[in-house]
């Protein structure tokens, strides 16, 4: 392969992996510029999970065997099957070297059938029908994250030397796009996060409840909404400090993700200061409000503050068409709104305001009662 042809070939790979926005769109970019470079019909990325102790395959392009997909879902293999993942590299480490690409073949050593040769990666080739491969360790940060692997067919010419210093430099290349698509995601993920409490933010609110309701329009799926304001917050930084301010409103936004792992696929959010929600897309109506129901009972047990104010507002429920994300949110912060004025300690829902059950409020709990010790008797019962 002359030297333009190389060149050409890595910057593909890197021109292929900065356009990717995702992890799997990288990983395939990876795969696919890898395979083409090195002239393969195969290609797999793979990840190593010092926690699990194992190699996870991320991804497999080109010609798949039988039983191998595309993004597998838990293709993964012992390291100590593969022991030069971490024995060969980190000795090369060590004295100062650098990571190199290696090859192997599905007769492995000279005579090596003949004497039984059953090296893992050498069985895997025979096993899957491959004539040859390499494998190209991918270091990121100053340590093995995974390795590249491209094969080819039975027939096709062996790889040398030079393919194997081709795929050092493309390891390379692959990890430097790794390496700023995990930059992307960090990015992604602070924008659309809550620095205090780590739940997500305003801003993922008002994107997921967006896609909600386009959802909801297209086919009618149940979105619901749940608004909560921390009562006593104000009281909390005034007399004991904002720091213990910050600690209520972190251990509310715990006591909410909890609940929030009640309702498949449900979003837990702070909107800023002392509002949180839900946002569930797909749970009906009756189950968001059970959910809020124990919501308001945890936030009652709560050393500090004073419990939680609730608003509920469900597609599934009585409140009128809902065509935009706006509506919704409107409906849910004026049920919040009315659970505040009455001191609540339940969730106030829109569309069930004339239900039998009433809203019960602090100040009816009989005299010589806390009010969080009067809520705790209403666990379990039905949405106001």
């Amino acid at each position: 392969m002359g030297e333009d042809i190389r060149l050409r070939a890595v910057v593909e790979l890197a021109q292929g992996m900065a356009a990717a926005h995702t992890p799997r769109e990288s990983w395939r970019a990876a795969a696919v510029g890898v395979c083409g470079a090195l002239n393969g019909n195969f290609a797999a990325l793979s990840v190593w999970e010092r926690d699990m102790s194992r190699l996870r395959v991320l991804v497999n392009a080109g010609q798949r065997a039988r039983g191998e997909e595309e993004f597998p879902a838990n293709e993964a293999y012992p390291v100590h099957q593969f022991p030069e993942i971490t024995e060969f590299l980190h000795e090369h480490w060590a004295g100062g070297g650098e990571p190199h690409a290696w090859v192997e073949t599905a007769e492995g050593p000279a005579g090596a059938r003949a004497a039984g040769y059953c090296h893992q990666r050498v069985a895997a080739l025979r096993r899957r029908g491959r004539g040859c491969c390499v494998v190209a360790p991918i270091v990121l940060h100053g340590r093995a994250w995974g390795e590249l692997y491209v094969a080819r067919p039975p027939g096709a010419p062996v790889f040398d030397r030079a393919d194997a210093d081709l795929a050092t430099v493309l390891a390379a290349v692959v990890a430097a796009g790794i390496a700023q698509t995990e930059r992307l995601e960090e990015a992604r993920r602070l924008a659309f996060t809550d620095a205090l409490t780590g739940l997500a933010n305003r801003r993922a609110v008002d994107r997921g409840l967006d896609e909600a309701v386009e959802r909801h329009l297209a086919d009618e799926t149940v979105v619901s909404l749940v608004v909560c304001d921390v009562n006593g917050l104000k009281r909390v930084n005034d007399t004991q400090g904002h720091a213990v301010g910050d600690r209520l409103l972190e251990r509310f936004g715990s006591v909410l993700s909890l609940c929030g792992a009640m309702l498949k696929g449900t979003l837990a959010a702070r909107l800023g200061g002392d509002e949180f929600c839900l946002l569930s897309v797909g749970p009906t109506a009756d189950e968001v409000v059970r959910v809020a129901d124990e919501l308001c009972v945890r936030a009652a047990e709560l050393e500090l503050g004073d419990g939680v104010a609730c608003g509920v507002a469900s597609t599934g429920d009585p409140i009128g068409p809902v065509h935009s994300a706006r509506r919704l949110f409107r409906l849910a912060d004026a049920a919040q709104y009315r659970a505040k004025a009455a001191r609540a300690v339940k969730p106030v829902v829109a569309g069930r305001e004339g239900d039998d059950d009433p809203v019960i409020r602090l100040a009816d709990a009989p005299e010589g009662t806390s009010g969080a010790g009067e809520r705790r008797k209403f666990r379990g019962r039905g949405p106001a």
